[in-house]
């Protein structure tokens, strides 16, 4: 690793390893540029606390470790009266892992506010497929008359389960994906949902923010 910007502390990647910045080389929120989405760095950089964003013109993998991490404790998710009359009434049918490549294809298609493109491009697809195949990757999808209309997909490290990106294409059915991975989280022990960045949508639904050391030091001892 060689340090590419001695003031931010942002390091530029070995090509012949796969390590990481720890948490005291850390400065601000991009820690990282450069390497590749080889399973065994992807792994690596989700035990770190990292996780990759987007691919500059330059072709480098952007890192980061948000110094705020927003977070998400399985017993605080908030269930609103409407959510839950959705969940009763509405006929969605929860599935994991039955099609991880299209739910992420959905994310990447779904389009947010400040941002003109997706930083889900076809690298990203290839390599959290990969990881998926390997048994780290997971998908929580939620169906209606079998057509898929919603879900989330993340990385699993130990007992805590780092959340990439959503998506609905029908009324709530995102966080009819994410009440069933927290139900699911309670039930086989995952202590943690992370959600690395603030969102509004997100802190509704009972997520908050940590300090990133407080976040590294969970995700050490998980």
């Amino acid at each position: 690793m060689e340090l590419l910007d001695k003031k931010n502390k942002i390091y530029l990647l070995d090509d012949n390893n796969h390590d990481f910045p720890t948490l005291e080389m850390m400065k601000d929120d991009l820690v990282a540029v450069g390497g590749d989405f080889h399973p065994q760095r992807l792994i690596n950089a989700y035990k770190n606390g990292i996780f990759p964003w987007f691919i500059d013109d330059y072709n480098y993998i952007h890192w980061f470790s948000p110094k705020k991490r927003m977070v998400l404790f399985p017993n605080e998710f908030k269930l609103s009266k409407s959510l839950k009359r959705t969940i009763n009434n509405k006929g969605y049918i929860v599935k994991t892992n039955e099609n991880f490549e299209e739910v992420m294809r959905n994310c990447s298609n779904i389009k947010r506010k400040h941002e003109d493109e997706t930083w889900i491009d076809e690298n990203f697809i290839i390599a959290y497929t990969n990881l998926n195949k390997l048994d780290f990757a997971y998908s929580i999808e939620c169906y209606l008359d079998e057509e898929l209309v919603g879900g989330l997909y993340g990385v699993m490290i130990n007992d805590i389960f780092c959340g990439e990106s959503m998506f609905a294409k029908q009324k709530d059915a995102s966080k009819v994906a994410l009440y069933h991975l927290c139900n699911q989280a309670e039930q086989n022990g995952i202590k943690l949902i992370d959600c690395q960045v603030y969102n509004k949508h997100l802190a509704s639904l009972g997520a908050k923010e940590i300090p990133r050391e407080e976040y590294i030091k969970l995700l050490k001892n998980s």
